[in-house]
């Protein structure tokens, strides 16, 4: 990306003026980038922990799998997910609050006497999918806004700020040479107006 600029005093106070706050930017930019790559690995870590624990508890109820195809599966249904909104380094993310069940009722006597244990593992299983949702999406979320962040911290960091130093550095030679220019034209005017002073 060239950056555009004139060669005069406005055009480097300007640029002089951006590379300041990119400069200071920069090191906001990068604890951001450190602080989301952390949670992004935490929310991974914790999505996939629920992932096995589901798989595990899935497992260990594959067992009676017998007894599931007589379990009534309209008993138990989800009425409402409680999420809220927590920012995390300046990113909302969702955050589980609650889940409120609606369970159907029942006659204990006319069921099987394993009902209620499998209304409060069907609860379980779902607050564990349901959880590890929350945090896949968080995870998505934040690695989003880790990968926008990084991408603004190598446009500063590669481009925008060797480029404005060059633009500078390019200015400040202009005005240098202009000045040394001026300064031998004066006083190649000046010995000349001396020699005719002194021819007269």
């Amino acid at each position: 990306m060239a950056i555009k600029f004139q060669y005069n005093k406005t055009s480097l106070q300007q640029l002089e003026k951006q590379l300041k706050v990119r400069v200071k930017a920069l090191p906001t930019l990068k604890n951001k980038e450190a602080a989301l790559r952390v949670e992004v690995k935490r929310a991974k870590t914790e999505a996939d922990t629920l992932e096995k624990k589901l798989k595990q508890k899935l497992k260990a109820y594959n067992n009676a799998v017998e007894l599931w195809d007589e379990f009534d599966n309209s008993l138990v249904s989800i009425e409402n997910v409680d999420l809220s909104v927590k920012k995390i380094a300046g990113v909302k993310t969702p955050v589980l609050e609650g889940i409120d069940f609606l369970v159907k009722e029942f006659s204990v006597f006319n069921r099987p006497s394993w009902f209620l244990d499998g209304v409060a593992i069907v609860k379980e299983l779902a607050q564990i999918a349901i959880e590890s949702e929350v945090f896949n999406q968080k995870m998505q979320l934040l690695d989003h806004a880790r990968r926008k962040t990084t991408q603004k911290v190598n446009l500063y960091e590669k481009v925008q700020i060797p480029g404005f130093q060059d633009a500078i550095r390019k200015i400040k030679r202009f005005m240098e040479d202009e000045e040394n220019l001026s300064k031998a034209a004066q006083k190649i005017v000046k010995s000349r107006i001396q020699e005719m002073e002194e021819s007269l």
